[in-house]
């Protein structure tokens, strides 16, 4: 593994994440997932979704939002979401599907928008839509949103473009729009498309163009020699926040279900690594964001869970562990 240069920084770190200097939470995608449900990580008498939510956020300080890449939230969801949990718990949110040109069915629209758009296609697109329904739907996804910044508990809305989304002037022009169409709420960005961290040059291009406007670079460790798969590089682009995605080494990334594409459990010397890359990661930047979306069963609970007790120190600030 490659760790890039760091990068100067311009700008300093929003007010409410500076007292917060070299924080790691370290959490999972989802609490909700059919098969952690039914892997008996959530004790018999928590069997309500308040009560799911409590208890989560009783074990990890962070959950990343993925529900809401398929269907933008309502805000009286986003709403619960803030009153269930503690003070200073953090919730990334992953965007909706059509706001990163992922094919996105139309029942996933909104109702009244979908009736605009029509229901003959079997995806749809931002060029689908036209830019009077894609201002709308802009609208009212940060709109759901604003009870988690407006409480401080809004980490980062994550934006994970598709493979198609290959390193290019217009591709660069749209995440600025996504940045400033989302501010103040924080912005961070995977790639699925490799041109983007391919060395040296590209990579380099990339982490500059990212650490010039402050925008967190998303590190990955992903399945290798796929189309999708980028290289698991270490870079803090931004100094309020980086973020790492593990998605695990399953054999069946490609072809296989949703559930067979992330079933992966990390060993233990595979968890002690990334304590350490976290650790070099969290001496650049005011909170580190980990999230394990290697989701099967309780995997990924047990995986953060473990990989908190090797960093020392889930929510707490702070020296090195």
């Amino acid at each position: 593994m490659t760790t890039p240069p760091s990068f100067p920084h311009t700008a300093p770190p929003p007010a409410a994440l500076r007292p917060r200097a070299g924080r790691i939470l370290v959490g999972t995608a989802s609490w909700t997932d059919r098969s952690l449900l039914e892997s008996g990580w959530y004790p018999a008498d928590v069997s309500t979704p308040a009560e799911r939510l409590a208890y989560y956020a009783s074990q990890f300080p962070i959950v990343e939002v993925d529900a809401t890449y398929y269907h933008p939230p309502a805000q009286r969801t986003v709403e619960a979401w803030r009153d269930r949990t503690p003070p200073d718990f953090t919730f990334n949110i992953k965007a909706f599907s059509l706001l990163t040109d992922h094919p996105t069915p139309p029942r996933s629209l909104y109702a009244d928008l979908r009736d605009r758009v029509g229901t003959a296609k079997r995806n749809l697109y931002l060029r689908d839509v036209g830019p009077e329904i894609t201002e709308e739907v802009w609208q009212r996804f940060l709109s759901a949103l604003a009870p988690l910044q407006e409480a401080g508990k809004l980490g980062a809305v994550l934006f994970q473009f598709p493979p198609w989304f290959a390193i290019g002037a217009a591709q660069r022009r749209y995440i600025l729009d996504c940045v400033r169409r989302c501010r103040p709420m924080r912005v961070c960005v995977e790639f699925r498309n490799r041109t983007w961290m391919e060395p040296e040059r590209n990579r380099e291009e990339t982490l500059e163009f990212l650490a010039s406007h402050e925008i967190p670079y998303v590190c990955v460790d992903m399945p290798q020699g796929h189309p999708s798969s980028v290289p698991p590089v270490l870079a803090v682009t931004a100094g309020d926040l980086a973020v790492v995605r593990l998605h695990g080494h399953s054999d069946r990334w490609v072809g296989g279900t949703k559930e067979e594409r992330f079933a992966y459990l990390y060993s233990e010397e595979e968890l002690a690594r990334w304590a350490e890359n976290v650790r070099l990661l969290s001496a650049e930047a005011a909170a580190t964001h980990v999230i394990f979306n290697n989701y099967w069963g309780d995997g990924s609970q047990r995986n953060a869970a473990r990989l908190a007790e090797l960093t020392g120190r889930n929510g707490s600030g702070g020296g090195a562990a």
